[in-house]
């Protein structure tokens, strides 16, 4: 059984003195501190000042009686326990002192000794486990607030850091990116590719591709593929690189088909890839079966290597002749996917679009972060240090100048600018 409260208080009310002294002597091995009245306005006065847990109250008292009192506590101190002592037999009187008093017990005279005090213990217990509740009550709202305040703080928080996550992971596809083409680009100097030919492929098979809906991984795979598409050259010797394919002798021509192979096969080591290993490896393999390095056929050859194709053929031939459009339209159905063709020429179909920047040569002090290249950065040696369509920050203007200084240059870079913005 739960203990009473050390400092719990009962106030006895009864206009009979012997009844009160008979109460003090009952209650007084419970170690409850025992507050007497010999009427109402008295125990009225009590309650006024004294923190007081319940109030025993006789029925009949000259004045004020025990239900108008009881009636009074309950207004007033609605948490102190109300009980009423009474010795009539009327039961109407009973009831209006329970419904006016709203009593927590009533105790018919003459009580019982045992059950009087077993009755103001219950009392006793049930206000403490009350006690409790409301506490344990305060302490879950308060810790609720404080779970509420860490929660939103937590979500800040996480908001936060995903931003920057997020950050981080833009940073680094570019810079992932920005080292592939760099490679690309010493990859060129080696051949006779003409500076960002692999770059301007990548441009022609994400157009080609947008204008095909593939799955998601074919669009994922296919620029960077279009990007390293001639990594396997860095096999090749120089001779079979100097020297156009019509030009090559059987054995040279027999080495430089190894190409796409040797591409592929110098990504095996790398997880992020494999998606685009095979699309290097297939992009010299023709619709009618007679490609190379597999004599693939049809739908056999995968779409990204499909589309390559067409763009690295029409990148080839627009830098040697003016018929590289047509070129790629005779090749429909045989050395090309008629579907990949159709949507090469619908590129050249739509209405140009509206232009929507002007192009400036602008020196190097006059560069700003925002400032879109317009064509190629390459340095004197041949090497492409910056593609089109690149977008200085400050940082990177910074190392420009730097790159120039350096190397005693005059640079003057065409960059893109909205019309606003060059006004």
């Amino acid at each position: 059984m739960t203990a009473a409260l050390p400092a719990w208080t009962l106030l006895a009310v009864d206009d009979e003195p012997n009844i009160l002294a008979a109460l003090r002597r009952l209650f007084r091995t419970t170690g409850w501190r025992i507050l007497t009245a010999g009427h109402a306005d008295e125990a009225l006065e009590l309650l006024a000042k004294e923190p007081i847990n319940a109030v025993l109250s006789d029925m009949r008292m000259p004045g004020m009686d025990g239900v108008q009192l009881l009636e009074r506590v309950a207004q007033g101190w609605p948490d102190a326990a109300r009980l009423l002592l009474t010795g009539q037999a009327d039961l109407r009187s009973t009831i209006d002192a329970i419904n006016r008093g709203r009593l927590h017990r009533y105790i018919t005279k003459p009580w019982n000794d045992d059950e009087l005090v077993l009755t103001l213990r219950q009392v006793a217990e049930r206000q403490q486990l009350e006690a409790e509740k409301q506490a344990l009550e305060r302490l879950t709202q308060q810790q609720n607030d404080e779970l509420k305040a860490l929660n939103s703080s937590l979500e800040a928080r996480v908001e936060l850091r995903t931003a920057e996550l997020a950050a981080a992971t833009d940073r680094l596809k570019r810079n992932y990116l920005t080292s592939i083409k760099s490679f690309t680009a010493l990859i060129e100097l080696r051949g006779s590719a003409q500076v960002g030919h692999a770059r301007q492929v990548a441009d022609l098979t994400r157009r080609i591709a947008r204008a095909m809906t593939p799955d998601a991984d074919t669009l994922h795979d296919l620029p960077i593929a279009a990007l390293l598409h001639d990594i396997g050259h860095i096999g090749l010797s120089d001779a079979v690189l100097a020297r156009p394919v019509s030009r090559l002798d059987p054995d040279e021509l027999r080495r430089y088909r190894l190409h796409p192979i040797l591409g592929e096969q110098a990504l095996l080591a790398s997880d992020d890839m494999q998606g685009v290993a095979p699309v290097i490896r297939a992009h010299h393999e023709r619709w009618d079966g007679k490609g190379f390095p597999d004599g693939l056929r049809g739908a056999a050859i995968p779409l990204g290597a499909r589309i390559l194709a067409v763009a690295d053929a029409f990148e080839d031939l627009r830098s040697g002749t003016q018929g590289a459009r047509h070129a790629v339209l005779a090749g429909r159905g045989s050395q090309f996917d008629p579907a990949v063709v159709d949507a090469f020429e619908s590129l050249y179909a739509a209405a140009p679009p509206k232009p929507t920047a002007v192009t400036l040569g602008l020196r190097t002090e006059e560069l700003r972060a925002g400032h879109t290249l317009a064509q190629n950065f390459v340095s004197p040696e041949g090497v492409l240090l910056l593609s089109a369509g690149h977008e200085l920050n400050d940082d990177l203007i910074g190392r420009i100048r730097s790159f120039e200084r350096k190397h005693g240059l005059a640079l003057t870079l065409a960059v893109q600018m909205a019309h606003e913005a060059s006004r």
